[in-house]
């Protein structure tokens, strides 16, 4: 819910970000001239039995937000038009690129106001699967439908038979098929508001086609603004590939693998030999399980394994240095201050989460104090502790940090930007301060965000 007095402000503080957008388009070295435009619009969705959903919104021409594919190394240039009747933003949820192209309104760029629009220019440096969403009245928008996934291929990646690119995500909807409250507040003090109607790529559990015996790269993004997944392969091999555009250190089969908002997966799935034969992508988390998607084999097989397919290629990332790491400490927390807040681009009004012990402050064109600053090329470590009884996807924009000791789960070696924190744990997140900017940090579980679990830090 946008306030009067926050889009003021976005007015007043625009004029500060002028120059630096233009210097940014041009260290990153992309055309004048993007090379894409996207429109930000509202659509009617088709998600339920029960008619045409009035009020969703999508990126694009067509109904569902389209799949980015990008290529590491090579400069990349967008447009977003805005076509809704409120201002928005992109977000590049993982991409490790210039702080002033983060799409995070009064850290980094001003506001896109309707019928206005913003070059967007940078060159990403790592592969894998990422997204892209809306930093502005973001229950809302993502709410509705903005969120898409953004592909950055590697061209000496493995071979596959197929790729599928699934966007897991829920619906707000009554029976009618039509949009109900985006949240309740006993929820949001909890674990959040929970969806109505689960889809992948706006669709209730679509059946996808791919070659018998061939073995598929699955890229699976949790898009939802609340729901965390347990997910399970049913009637096919699937091995983890890479975890948050990341190579895992060492492949494992995906057997109950529990994943956040703002989390990714990449799968290497074998489909089965028989023609007709089905696997099913199952959430098994919850009283309700669900099946998310099935992939049915069609033609002869073609007698593939997934021990014959190379590693993926690594990306270029710096070595935490241990030996002279800082630790800095955070602690997640419910808040007692009750006064509602205007959070980044808008508020719930209420403020029911913390870090360290502070809600987000407000938004002014100088934010309130980061939670913590840091030397650019130098090791830190984030102990993060969470004595909430909730979860939390802990996202941190422009930087990635290797997850190491925890008291309460097991890690496997993988590198990250959003971290699922448990109940009563206590993590150590290393990273190398490589990114300059003010970076936000926070709970990827929407209404925990915009009720005072974020933050940000500072690298310099």
């Amino acid at each position: 819910m946008l306030k009067r007095r926050a889009l003021l402000k976005g007015a007043l503080v625009a004029g500060a970000y002028a120059g630096g957008i233009g210097l940014a388009a041009r260290h990153s070295g992309a055309s004048a001239a993007p090379a894409l435009h996207l429109s930000a619009r509202p659509t009617e969705a088709h998600l339920t039995d029960a008619g045409v959903t009035r009020g969703a919104m999508t990126y694009g021409d067509g109904e569902v937000p389209p799949v980015l594919r990008l290529r590491r190394g090579k400069a990349f240039s967008l447009r977003l038009d805005n076509r809704l009747d409120e201002p928005t933003t992109i977000h590049w949820h993982g991409l490790r690129i210039e702080n002033r192209m983060d799409g995070v309104p009064f850290l980094t760029q001003p506001y896109v106001y309707p019928g206005d629009g913003f070059d967007y220019a940078f060159t990403p440096p790592d592969a894998g699967t990422f997204w892209y969403h809306p930093h502005c009245n973001t229950l809302e928008q993502i709410g509705r439908g903005l969120a898409g996934v953004l592909v950055v291929e590697d061209p000496d990646d493995p071979v596959f038979d197929a790729e599928i690119t699934l966007n897991l995500r829920d619906w707000r909807l009554g029976g009618d098929g039509q949009f109900i409250a985006q949240f309740r507040p006993r929820d949001a003090a909890r674990a959040g508001t929970f969806g109505t109607v689960r889809t992948a790529n706006w669709r209730q559990a679509p059946q996808h086609d791919a070659p018998a015996g061939g073995l598929v790269r699955l890229r699976l993004a949790a898009t939802d603004v609340t729901r965390i997944l347990d997910l399970v392969v049913d009637g096919a091999e699937a091995q983890v590939i890479a975890r948050d555009g990341n190579p895992v250190e060492a492949r494992f089969a995906l057997d109950g693998l529990t994943i956040g908002p703002g989390q990714r997966l990449d799968l290497a799935l074998r489909m089965p030999d028989g023609e007709g034969s089905v696997a099913e992508l199952r959430d098994r988390r919850g009283t309700r399980p669900a099946v998310l998607a099935t992939f049915r084999s069609v033609g002869r097989s073609l007698k593939r394994e997934i021990g014959d397919l190379p590693p993926l290629a690594a990306n270029p990332l710096p070595d935490p240095d241990l030996s002279s790491a800082t630790e800095i400490p955070f602690i997640l927390s419910a808040s007692a201050e009750e006064r509602p807040k205007d959070g980044i681009c808008g508020s719930l009004g209420y403020n029911f989460w913390a870090i360290n012990k502070v809600p987000w402050a407000d938004d002014t064109g100088d934010p309130t104090a980061p939670l913590a600053e840091m030397k650019a090329g130098r090791t830190y470590v984030f102990n993060v502790e969470n004595p909430t009884p909730q979860l939390h996807p802990l996202h941190l924009h422009g930087l990635v940090f290797r997850p190491m000791n925890s008291n309460k789960q097991a890690i496997r070696p993988h590198v990250t930007d959003t971290y699922l924190i448990l109940p009563d744990e206590k993590v150590q997140l290393a990273l190398v301060a490589d990114n300059p900017g003010d970076w936000v940090f926070h709970c990827h579980i929407i209404e925990h965000q915009k009720t005072g679990m974020t933050s940000y830090i500072r690298v310099v």
